[in-house]
């Protein structure tokens, strides 16, 4: 992962989801001085809120953004930071599978109310998600006022029962992103295990389809996972490409419009 270019702060907060029992828990990146910044929810791997989440939001707040990581395992693993291992892998999957649209989209709503509430975030928030988060990414752009969305190889939006692919495919859903007004960028490389060629083709059609705003980034023979810097599936080259779109996607001048946020 590169060098941050600029000093960033992070703590976790505790925000307030209808419905939820507990707060729950949210990584907050924010760029030095007052604000206000364009803010960007991050979505993370299957694994959890991990130090490489972490990283990847001070990364963001190194660009001038406000980075929030929610912790949408809250409800049944609260906390949860699992390795890219064999046994996280199995934890993670076992975790995704308990998430539904009704409570991920409270817990969007509950973090976008937390944004216009601190007062040092600005306009519509945008979105990047990573593999499960590229999936929650791609859920949130059809249900939220989000500028942007990168979904970087997001799994399972072709298909039914993964995560909230239940109890239709998430590109079913490709209209509502349209009405939302939201601009996508789709990341993925072609040796990728997880998302097939097919969902990324049909992705391709049903945002075209649809009159999204996107662009769809195939990397030959890279895998899934290609920005993970701590693991075996990294690839600096592919790596650098991808995150210079997606610094473009959420710094391009009028890239956080203002405009109404969601209410429940």
């Amino acid at each position: 992962m590169e060098a941050i270019s600029g000093p960033v702060t992070g703590r976790t907060v505790h925000i307030t989801v209808a419905g939820a029992t507990e707060p729950m828990a949210a990584y907050v990146a924010r760029p030095a001085g007052g604000g206000p910044w364009p803010a960007v929810i991050v979505g993370f791997e299957m694994f959890g809120v991990t130090p490489y989440i972490r990283r990847t939001a001070d990364r963001l707040a190194g660009l001038g953004l406000l980075a929030v990581v929610p912790d949408f395992h809250h409800r049944t693993a609260p906390g949860f930071c699992g390795t890219a291992d064999e046994r996280g892998r199995a934890q993670g999957h076992a975790l995704l599978d308990r998430l539904t649209r009704e409570g991920v989209k409270a817990d969007l709503l509950a973090v976008i109310a937390h944004l216009e509430e601190r007062g040092d975030s600005a306009g519509r928030p945008a979105m990047a998600g990573f593999s499960l988060g590229g999936h929650l990414a791609f859920y949130a752009a059809s249900q939220v006022p989000l500028s942007a969305a990168a979904v970087v190889y997001p799994g399972w939006l072709d298909v039914t029962g993964t995560a909230l692919s239940t109890p239709d495919p998430l590109l079913d859903l490709t209209q509502g992103i349209a009405d939302q007004g939201c601009r996508v960028l789709y990341l993925v490389g072609a040796d990728d295990h997880v998302v097939t060629q097919d969902q990324t083709r049909l992705t391709r059609q049903r945002l075209t389809a649809a009159g999204v705003p996107h662009e769809v980034v195939v990397y030959p023979g890279t895998p899934h996972g290609f920005l993970a810097d701590e693991r075996d599936t990294y690839r600096p080259r592919e790596a650098s490409d991808a995150w210079h779109r997606i610094e473009a996607l959420l710094t391009a001048p009028g890239a956080h419009r203002p405009g109404p946020l969601a209410r429940p």
